[in-house]
């Protein structure tokens, strides 16, 4: 029998609280996982933490707090960079930057369980990583982003198809991403170009109802799944 997938989320939220409209990105992230297990099948969200500007202190303190609304929430905790932060909250992986430490150093860090991700921009980073063993990659910009001004030309559909192909990883994509565009990469891509799902970060914590954009989100990425009221 096959083990099943170190990585099954279909959602990855990246969180800004700079653009949380409430200003309380605790409260965002809690209605956005409290909205994904009411709509999907657990662990089909997952949480980076990225607040790059925050102490280390601030930033473990902030971690500790998402890592209980992840348990209970059954999403994978993921922290940015900071792999000392990610095993001193008990996270389930890092994010790593493209200027962040190695893949392999990372690993010997965190162990064989956690999770490590990497930011790609283009094919080569994609099939860089899937050499070096990384869970899973994040390819961006594939439009111009909602929340934040574009680092580079966006890539387009048949450029995210291509960082798709470039390595046996999943990849997600990054940048831009509303629910009709979640649904026409899905619905237009080669199943063996496809996206293993979509990143978010203004698209759901830049919402007026982090909740309610979550519920879309992943009703385009899945019709079948519909938030029960």
């Amino acid at each position: 029998m096959s083990s099943p997938p170190r990585v099954s989320f279909r959602l990855y939220l990246i969180t800004d609280r700079r653009v949380v409209s409430s200003g309380d990105l605790v409260s965002a992230c809690e209605a956005a996982l409290t909205a994904a297990r009411e709509a999907a099948p657990p662990g089909t969200v997952a949480l980076q933490l990225r607040e790059k500007d925050l102490s280390a202190r601030a930033l473990y303190e902030l971690a500790l707090r998402l890592r209980e609304i992840c348990t209970r929430a059954g999403a994978p905790l993921i922290v940015n960079d900071r792999v000392d932060v990610a095993i001193a909250a008990d996270a389930d992986g890092v994010h790593l930057p493209s200027d962040s430490i190695g893949i392999s150093m990372a690993r010997k860090l965190l162990g064989p369980d956690r999770l490590i991700g990497v930011s790609t921009h283009s094919p080569p980073e994609v099939a860089g990583a899937a050499r070096q063993r990384a869970d899973f990659a994040v390819f961006s910009p594939v439009f111009d982003p909602l929340s934040k001004p574009a680092g580079g030309s966006a890539r387009g559909a048949s450029g995210l198809r291509a960082a798709c192909g470039a390595g046996a990883i999943p990849v997600f994509a990054l940048g831009g991403i509303t629910p009709d565009r979640a649904r026409e990469l899905f619905a237009s891509a080669d199943p063996a170009a496809r996206p293993a799902g979509v990143a978010s970060i203004g698209a759901i914590f830049a919402a007026d109802s982090p909740a309610l954009a979550t519920a879309a989100m992943l009703s385009a990425l899945d019709p079948s799944w519909t938030r029960r009221q």
